[in-house]
C-alpha cells in the first residue's frame, strides 16, 4: 500500500492530494494591447426555476434572476505581483466595500485592483486586509465611495444537498462574469489548500468553472452564496472536466471576523502525521483495532514530540510505518480515523492543553500536549505542493 497515498492527519490538519488539482486563479497573464474577446453569457440549463421533491415548482429563481441578482456583486480581482499579472473573481461581503475571494489570488502581491463593470474595466484599487491560506479564503476591502456595491447574500453549506443545483459567476480565462449552472456532485470533500494543509467539508459541483473563476461564488437556486470557487480536478487538461471544488461559506463565516480583527488566522498544531487503518492493515500490524490514527511521523521539536507520543519506522517511504502510537481518543473525543484528528482541535487555539489518549504495543497510555502555533507552510513542502498544480 502506498503510504503517500493515505489520509494522513498532518500538524493538526489534514493533507489529501486531489489528483490533477489546479489552483483556479488565471495567473500570469497576456497584458498586450490585443485583449481577448468578451463573449455572450450562455446559460448551461433551461431558464426555470428548479422542482421541488413533489413535482411542483418552489420559489427558487431562474439563471437570469440569479445573474440580474448577484451579478453586478462579483468582481474581476487583477493582483500584480513579482511574477507578473494575475486576474480571478470575488464578490462584494457588505457595503462597507469588503470582497471575499481565495488567498491564492492575491498571494504575494503588491498591488491589487478590482472591478465590477462585465467588461472588466474602471478598475479600483482594492486593500488585502487579510488572508488564511488552511482555508484559501482572502479578504480585500474597496472605498465604498468608489463604486456602486451590490452585496451578496450568504447561504448555509450545511443545508445543501446533493443533487440540489447551482450557479456559478466568475471571470474564466478573463471572461468577465460568465455564469455556468450545475449541481453539488458531492459534499465533505477534501482538498488541499495552497500552503499544504486540508480543507474540509468542500462542495463538489459539475459547474463548470476554470482558472480565473477562483474566488468567485457558487450559488444556490435563490442566489445565495454556499461556496467560493477554488479548485478543479483537470484529468491532464487545463480546463474544466465537470468536476470542481468549492470551499463551503459557511467555512469563511468564521473565517472573515477574524481577518478583519487581524489579517490572519492562528490555528492550533498538534505536530503528527498519521494513517488511515483497515481491518487487513490491522492485522498485518498486530494492532488490537482497525479504529484510530496510525502516528507515523512525529515533528522533531514539536507540541506531540515533547509530550513524548512516538512515530513509527518504514522499510521504505512508500509503505506504512509500523510501532507507531495508535492515537484513539484526542481532548474528550474519539478518534476513529485521521480525519478526527483534525476535528478535534479545531476550536482549539495555540496553548490549550488537550489529553491525547493512544496505544503503545497494545497497552492505553495518556498524555496531555500543549498545542502548537499551526507554521504557514506544511514542513517540508513548498509553496502550492503535494498534488496542487498552479497555474502555469
Amino acid at each position: 500500500m502506498n503510504r503517500n497515498s493515505l489520509f494522513s492527519g498532518l500538524l493538526g490538519g489534514l493533507v489529501v492530494a486531489v489528483v490533477g488539482a489546479i489552483l483556479l486563479a488565471t495567473g500570469v497573464v497576456d497584458t498586450g494591447d490585443d485583449p481577448a474577446p468578451r463573449p455572450t453569457i450562455a446559460q448551461a440549463i433551461p431558464d426555470a426555476p428548479p422542482s421541488d421533491s413533489k413535482g411542483g415548482r418552489e420559489s427558487g429563481k431562474s439563471v437570469s434572476e440569479i445573474y440580474d441578482q448577484d451579478g453586478p456583486g462579483v468582481a474581476f480581482i487583477q493582483a500584480d505581483g513579482a511574477s507578473g499579472e494575475a486576474t480571478g473573481s470575488g464578490f462584494v461581503l457588505d457595503r462597507q466595500g469588503y470582497i471575499l475571494t481565495n488567498a491564492h489570488v492575491v498571494e504575494g502581491a503588491r498591488s491589487t485592483q478590482v472591478s465590477f463593470d462585465d467588461n472588466s474595466g474602471d478598475l479600483i484599487d482594492a486593500k488585502i486586509v487579510g488572508a488564511d491560506p488552511s482555508t484559501d479564503i482572502a479578504l480585500l476591502k474597496v472605498d465604498p465611495n468608489d463604486t456602486k456595491l451590490r452585496p451578496l447574500q450568504l447561504g448555509d453549506s450545511e443545508k445543501t444537498k446533493v443533487g440540489d443545483p447551482v450557479v456559478a459567476i466568475g471571470n474564466p480565462f478573463g471572461y468577465s462574469r460568465t455564469v455556468t449552472t450545475g449541481i453539488v456532485s458531492a459534499k465533505q470533500r477534501r482538498i488541499e489548500a495552497p500552503n499544504g494543509f486540508q480543507i474540509d467539508n468542500v462542495i463538489q459541483t459539475d459547474a463548470a468553472i476554470n482558472p480565473g473563476n477562483s474566488g468567485g461564488p457558487l450559488l444556490d437556486a435563490y442566489g445565495r452564496v454556499i461556496g467560493i470557487n477554488s479548485q478543479i480536478a483537470t484529468g491532464g487538461s487545463r480546463g474544466s472536466v465537470g468536476i470542481g471544488f468549492a470551499v463551503p461559506v459557511n467555512t469563511a463565516k468564521t473565517v472573515v471576523p477574524q481577518l478583519k480583527r487581524s489579517g490572519k488566522i492562528d490555528r492550533a498544531y498538534l505536530g503528527v502525521t498519521s494513517a488511515q487503518l483497515t481491518e487487513d492493515l490491522a492485522r498485518k500490524l498486530k494492532l488490537p483495532t482497525d479504529k484510530g490514527a496510525l502516528v507515523q511521523d512525529v515533528v522533531p521539536g514539536g507540541p506531540s514530540d515533547k509530550a513524548g507520543i512516538r512515530g513509527g519506522q518504514a522499510a521504505s517511504p512508500t509503505e506504512i510505518a509500523a510501532g507507531g502510537d495508535l492515537v484513539v481518543e484526542l481532548d474528550g473525543r474519539k478518534i476513529d480515523n485521521p480525519e478526527d484528528i483534525a476535528a478535534a482541535i479545531a476550536d482549539n487555539k495555540p496553548g490549550d492543553r488537550v489529553a491525547v489518549k493512544f496505544l503503545r504495543d497494545g497497552k492505553p497510555r495518556s498524555v496531555v500536549v500543549t498545542l502548537g502555533r499551526r507554521p504557514a507552510q506544511v514542513p517540508g513542502q513548498g509553496p502550492g505542493g503535494g498534488g496542487i498544480l498552479p497555474q502555469p
